[in-house]
C-alpha cells in the first residue's frame, strides 16, 4: 500500500492510495474518519458488482486512508475499537493491573469461560438460545488517562487552577456529579476540553497515564443456522461513547487467572495483527501472531483466498517470507 495526501480543506483530507493490487484510488476523508468520496479506476463502482476479493480491496484502502491521515496529520480518523494504538494501550494498562483490580474488571468474562469447563463455576450470564459452538462473549472496554502520570502534569495542574479546580484534592474525585453544581460542571468540562487540546498539541503517547475505567457488562454474540448473527445487549455500559477496545472471546478453557490474563493479552495482540492485515499492511512484528482477534476478521481469513488462515494457531506458514 502507498499513499499521499493530495488536498486538504474545512470538510477532510483527500488521500491518494495505491492498493496492492496495483489500482489507484482517490480518498476523501472527514475529520471525523466518515469517508466522504472515494473514486477508483480499477474495480466495478457498484459493490454488488464486485468480487468478494475486489470488495476487500476497495475496504483495506478507506481503512489505509483513515490510519494514513491519523498518522500524517493527527486527525482522531480511525474508529475507537479498531485503533491499533488504542488497542495497544488497553492491551498494557491490563499488564498493570493487580490481580484484584483483573478480577473486579474481567472476573465475569473468567467465570463465564470457566463456567464451559468446570460445572461447579456458576454462569454470570445465560448462553444465548440460539448459541452453538459459535457463541462469543464480548465486553466493552473503556479507557481513562491520569493527566498527572504523563509529561503535561504542571500544564495540567495550571490549567486547572485557571478553572479553579485542586487536582490535589483527593477529596474531589469522590463527589458525585449530582452533587456538583452548574459551574462546578462548566468549571470540570472546560478544563477537559483544555486538557484534551493539550493532550494532542503536545502529542502526548496513548499509553502513557493510560487506566482501565470501566468495562461494560458481559453481553454475547452468536450465529444461528443460517449463519444470521444474534447478537444480545450489554446490562449494564458505563458510557454513552464508543469503547476503546471490544473483547470477543469463545468459550475457551481459561485454566489459572495467570494463564487467562496471558491468553487476553494474546487476543487483544491478534486484534491489532488484523487491523493492520485488514488495512493491506504487515503488522509490526510484535503482534504477528496466530489466533483469534475479531469475529469479522476471523470470517475475512476463512472466506477470502486473500488472506492465510491467522486465526488458526497451527498455520505457522502464515508468517514466513
Amino acid at each position: 500500500m502507498e499513499a499521499t495526501i493530495v488536498g486538504e480543506d474545512d470538510r477532510g483530507i483527500g488521500v491518494r492510495v495505491i492498493d496492492n493490487d496495483s489500482v489507484q484510488h482517490t480518498v476523501s476523508v472527514g475529520f471525523d474518519g466518515e469517508i466522504q468520496g472515494h473514486g477508483q479506476d480499477g474495480y466495478h463502482d457498484k459493490a454488488v458488482n464486485r468480487t468478494a476479493e475486489n470488495n476487500e480491496h476497495v475496504e483495506q484502502v478507506r481503512k489505509y486512508a483513515r490510519y494514513y491521515v491519523y498518522v500524517e496529520r493527527g486527525y482522531d480518523t480511525v474508529p475507537p475499537a479498531e485503533h491499533p494504538e488504542r488497542i495497544n494501550a488497553v492491551r498494557l494498562a491490563i499488564q498493570r493491573l493487580s490481580d484484584n483490580e483483573f478480577d473486579a474488571l474481567f472476573g465475569d468474562l473468567y467465570r463465564q469461560m470457566r463456567s464451559y469447563h468446570d460445572f461447579d463455576t456458576e454462569r454470570p450470564i445465560p448462553e444465548p438460545p440460539t448459541a452453538s459452538e459459535n457463541v462469543l462473549y464480548r465486553q466493552n472496554v473503556y479507557l481513562g488517562i491520569d493527566s498527572l502520570s504523563t509529561e503535561i502534569a504542571p500544564e495540567a495542574e495550571e490549567i486547572a487552577g485557571v478553572h479553579g479546580l485542586d487536582l490535589s484534592d483527593e477529596g474531589i474525585l469522590e463527589e458525585s456529579i449530582e452533587d456538583l453544581s452548574d459551574v462546578d460542571i462548566a468549571d470540570w468540562t472546560a478544563f477537559a476540553d483544555d486538557l484534551v487540546a493539550l493532550a494532542e498539541d503536545t502529542a502526548v503517547a496513548r499509553s502513557e497515564g493510560v487506566y482501565i475505567d470501566a468495562v461494560s457488562s458481559l453481553y454475547a454474540t452468536a450465529l444461528k443456522d443460517r449463519g444470521e448473527q444474534y447478537t444480545t445487549e450489554p446490562e449494564t455500559d458505563p458510557f454513552d461513547r464508543n469503547p476503546d477496545t471490544l473483547l470477543e472471546l469463545p468459550p475457551i478453557d481459561p485454566r489459572s487467572r495467570e494463564t487467562f490474563r496471558e491468553y487476553l493479552d494474546h487476543h487483544l495482540k491478534c486484534q491489532i495483527r488484523d487491523y493492520f492485515v485488514r488495512m493491506g499492511v504487515h503488522p509490526p512484528e510484535a503482534f504477528r501472531v496466530l489466533g483469534n482477534g475479531r469475529l469479522e476478521a476471523v470470517a475475512a481469513y476463512t472466506l477470502l483466498d486473500l488472506y492465510p488462515e491467522y486465526h488458526d494457531p497451527e498455520q505457522s506458514h502464515c508468517y514466513r517470507n
